[in-house]
């Protein structure tokens, strides 16, 4: 996760905002951030956050 924050919650900050802002999916997302998807979700799950499709966030 290159240039995005180690910490979970700022990482949950920055990620939503971007969801919100720039990006229509999280597919779209992890593509642009060259983030590997599967290891983004289970950062934010270990920490309470399942993506919410619908809303485009994790919640």
């Amino acid at each position: 996760m290159n240039q995005l924050p180690k910490d979970p919650v700022m990482l949950l900050s920055v990620v939503n905002t971007n969801l919100r802002d720039y990006y229509s999916d999280l597919d779209s997302f992890c593509q642009a951030k060259d983030v590997d998807k599967n290891s983004l979700i289970k950062k934010l799950s270990d920490i309470g956050y399942e993506y919410d499709k619908n809303q485009n966030q994790f919640k």
